[in-house]
């Protein structure tokens, strides 16, 4: 223990190494988005092209923890190699998606092997979390998860710090970054506290049988239809809006970023909160408030005052993924110690096949209702609210 301990950089302590390291592999998550309007240009790509994009990489997501979880490999083999391994392949895929690609049937494949390689970095950073601060989950995991969503939001960031550099660039930035990512893991290693690697092939899909994992992971699951199909269609959103005419020195680029990294601001008040009131209470409040907004961007896009649109945008952008960590966390807590890993990365690989189902049906309808396609996000809240509450209730 005191020799991994060496190994610690000095300006952080393991859990800031790891979620710094997240940042910067999670990057290649929405790298395509920031780069719709060059993809527009290039290959005449449109909202549904952007979405079948982001699609394959939750299909590649789901491919990828979906064989770290029922083969056994998040637990059998050592959390920071599989880490180091799967950030230096998504940052070579997505290099290839920059400069190899020429249409979208190339580039939704090489998108599918980012997302196969991001399997590795998300659940398995949610290990090294459990591995480093067995005691902290909850708080450490919003720090994680305010990484990931920092992570997601950048690539829109370097579109606007780079607005003269051709798209490719922006993408190669988030290559970049992973591989700097991979390093910072390889630097610090595994955790202590977690027992060593499992032997057996017992179903990881016996921890849905613990009530407590079931009803975070329902939770989960209404919050993951919401999530990401609304991080898919906030650019679009801004420009349909007129909000990127209104506020033209953000532009979409800008505004983009705003909404989606106010998710770490949330991710971070709902970790210290949590110390307070407990993580259960956190998610479910997060899951309502992020519902309501939903609700009151739909009711009132076409005639709120551009101010209150955008505050409306910011605080959806904050609660809407402020209830992962925690119930990741209430997840991590339920189950096994020896089955984490392929507990957390089954219900990231389930929460992810959802995502797919909502982020195509979302892009397909903006195509027709405009920003009135929000109402499809609405029934994830509620259903998660409702299937948290019903696992909990005695047989």
């Amino acid at each position: 223990m005191a020799e991994r301990a060496r190994r610690v950089p000095r300006w952080g302590g393991p859990v800031a190494v790891v979620s710094l390291a997240q940042l910067f592999g999670t990057s290649l998550w929405f790298s395509a988005n920031a780069a719709a309007d060059g993809l527009k240009q290039s290959w005449g790509a449109g909202p549904a092209d952007i979405g079948a994009l982001t699609s394959a990489v939750q299909a590649g997501f789901i491919m990828g923890t979906l064989a770290l979880s029922l083969l056994g490999l998040a637990d059998r083999f050592r959390a920071s190699t599989i880490f180091v391994v799967s950030a230096l392949t998504g940052a070579c895929f997505n290099a290839a998606f920059a400069w190899i690609a020429h249409d979208i049937a190339t580039a939704a494949l090489l998108r599918f092997l980012v997302g196969l390689s991001l399997a590795g970095i998300y659940p398995i950073g949610m290990k090294l979390i459990v591995s480093w601060e067995p005691a902290r989950t909850g708080q450490a995991l919003a720090l994680l998860v305010a990484m990931l969503t920092l992570g997601t939001a950048l690539p829109h960031f370097l579109r606007l710090g780079g607005q003269a550099l051709q798209w490719q660039w922006i993408i190669t930035g988030a290559s970049v970054l992973a591989v700097a990512g991979a390093w910072l893991i390889h630097r610090l290693g595994t955790g202590p506290h977690l027992p060593p690697a499992r032997t057996t092939r017992a179903s990881v899909l016996s921890a849905f049988t613990i009530p407590r994992f079931r009803a975070s992971a329902l939770g989960y699951f209404g919050h993951m239809w919401e999530l990401y199909a609304f991080w898919t269609l906030v650019p679009l959103l801004v420009a349909a809006t007129g909000l990127a005419a209104h506020f033209p020195r953000f532009g979409v680029s800008g505004l983009s970023f705003s909404i989606i990294a106010a998710g770490a601001i949330g991710c971070l008040a709902g970790g210290m909160l949590s110390r307070r009131i407990g993580g259960a209470a956190v998610a479910l409040g997060a899951l309502t408030i992020s519902g309501g907004c939903a609700l009151a961007f739909v009711l009132g896009w076409q005639t709120l005052p551009k101010g209150w649109l955008i505050g409306v945008l910011m605080l959806w952008g904050a609660s809407v993924v402020a209830d992962s960590p925690q119930f990741s966390a209430l997840s991590a807590q339920a189950c096994p110690k020896d089955m984490v890993g392929g507990a957390l990365a089954i219900q990231n690989a389930l929460g992810f096949g959802i995502t797919m189902i909502s982020i195509s049906a979302a892009t397909a309808l903006f195509d027709s209702l405009g920003p009135g396609a929000v109402w499809l996000l609405i029934p994830g809240p509620v259903a998660g609210l409702i299937g948290y509450r019903l696992a909990l209730r005695p047989a």
